[in-house]
């Protein structure tokens, strides 16, 4: 049982590194989750996510029958090496198989990963099979390869990780353009002469590589977290290339590092479905946070859209009740029982924002528009306005229904469009358009806003 010395001991090692094994694994698997972060946030822009995940699989009967053949030649059948030629030999000819599928057979692309990752693991499953039936060597060990054994992490495999670790994320930088150009227009990339096959092999040579060195840390079956959730979670922050693959690589490298951590403070957290938890949760806080995407950020968006839209109504529904009556204040009744929206509630945020003064008189409230207030409703007119008049010039809109349609593209109208329409149609910042349909009298419900 595990004491709290222990646990104070084994956390101590972890925050300084003092341990050598802990050093090892710590960093070893750091520097695999920021290597795959860093390649699988172009796998992600790609559409190729699950490439990773059939590679992965394709490895297993590449591991197996090199343990075969190298126990029959005499070699040490359970070499890391020998293991590894096996896995990247086998992770080739899977590229192959999903390549030839595809473009030969003709068939979708998620069909051939699906025929790949199937067919190639229940290959590699039957040789284990054989494999554990060699009676000139033991294959107990081979199955670390699927679930992934961090623990057994040598030196030199830290130091390996590393290396094709940097050398990966070397060449994303160094083809960075190019390899953004074909994830977010291929056709177009191959029309300015760039070899867009030849990249798509580089980039799928990088995720066998990313693949082959983390079989050991989290085993075949977790080895796509580490491609696919950094850069499914950094996708929430940012909608730059760059930065994403900064933060994919970020989140990887930090995720490994924390889940080692918590494997080796609780032993009998097994470290690979630890550091995969950890990306879990990483991902998690970013579909929820995220500055771009995050499901928060955009309710809090579409919150403050709705707020404006209904605070934009509210001023020009004033402006245009005062415009028919020729005065400077009005009921907020008559306002309140000619709108559909909660005008009440409308009324008291503009008056808060000072864009508003409210008065009773008697037993009624009386509204008028303080300076700051007459100048955004004037603003909100004039945009409206403009719109209407663009839209029945060319747009063909008939000028008695053209009211509904500027209200719901108004506000998606940017500034410098405004300007457009301003020179289009000789309207100078000074000029108010007149409106283009009949506004409904003040005294008849239900008229026109």
């Amino acid at each position: 049982m595990t004491t709290t010395p222990d646990i104070l001991t084994a956390l101590r090692d972890v925050l300084f590194l003092s341990n050598w094994n802990t050093r090892v694994v710590v960093l070893g698997v750091a520097a695999l989750g920021a290597s795959g972060g860093a390649v699988g946030s172009f796998m992600l822009l790609r559409r190729r996510a699950l490439l990773g995940d059939a590679l992965s699989h394709a490895t297993l009967p590449g591991i197996a029958l090199a343990f075969i053949v190298a126990t029959i030649l005499g070699f040490n059948g359970k070499s890391l090496g020998v293991l590894l030629i096996g896995a990247l030999a086998s992770g080739v000819l899977g590229i192959a198989a999903i390549q030839f599928i595809t473009r030969i057979g003709k068939l979708s692309e998620d069909a051939a990963l699906g025929i790949v990752l199937s067919t190639f693991f229940g290959a590699g499953v039957a040789l284990l099979g054989l494999a554990q039936q060699e009676r000139s060597a033991s294959a107990a060990g081979l199955e670390s390869f699927i679930y992934g054994k961090t623990a057994s992490m040598l030196s030199q495999d830290a130091l390996l990780i590393a290396l094709v670790g940097l050398i990966s994320v070397a060449l994303c930088l160094a083809l960075f353009k190019e390899l953004r150009l074909i994830c977010f227009d291929s056709a177009f990339a191959q029309g300015q002469g760039i070899p867009t096959t030849v990249l798509d092999f580089i980039l799928m040579g990088m995720v066998v590589a990313v693949v082959i060195i983390g079989l050991q840390a989290v085993g075949l079956i977790l080895i796509i977290a580490i491609l696919v959730i950094p850069a499914a979670a950094a996708r929430f922050w940012t909608d730059s290339s760059l930065r994403m693959f900064v933060t994919s690589s970020v989140i990887g490298g930090s995720s490994a590092w924390i889940g080692a951590a918590l494997s080796a403070v609780l032993p009998k957290l097994p470290a690979g479905a630890t550091i995969v938890l950890v990306m879990a949760a990483f991902f998690l806080v970013s579909m929820f946070l995220g500055r771009e995407r995050g499901i928060l950020r955009h309710a809090l968006r579409v919150r403050r859209a709705k707020l404006t839209m209904e605070r934009d109504h509210a001023l020009r529904a004033i402006w245009e009740h005062l415009e028919q009556l020729e005065q400077s204040e009005c009921s907020a009744t008559e306002i309140a029982n000619r709108h559909g929206w909660n005008m009440p509630r409308t009324l008291q945020r503009l008056e808060v924002e000072g864009a508003l003064q409210r008065t009773l008189s008697s037993g009624d409230e009386t509204i008028r528009f303080t300076k700051r207030g007459e100048e955004l409703a004037r603003d909100v007119v004039r945009r409206h306005r403009l719109w209407e008049h663009y839209l029945i010039r060319r747009a063909d809109f008939d000028p008695s229904h053209v009211d509904r349609g500027a209200d719901e593209l108004e506000h998606l109208v940017p500034p410098e469009f405004i300007t457009e329409l301003e020179a289009e149609l000789n309207a100078d910042g000074s000029h108010l358009p007149s409106s283009p349909h009949r506004i409904a009298s003040p005294t008849t419900p239900g008229g026109q806003a």
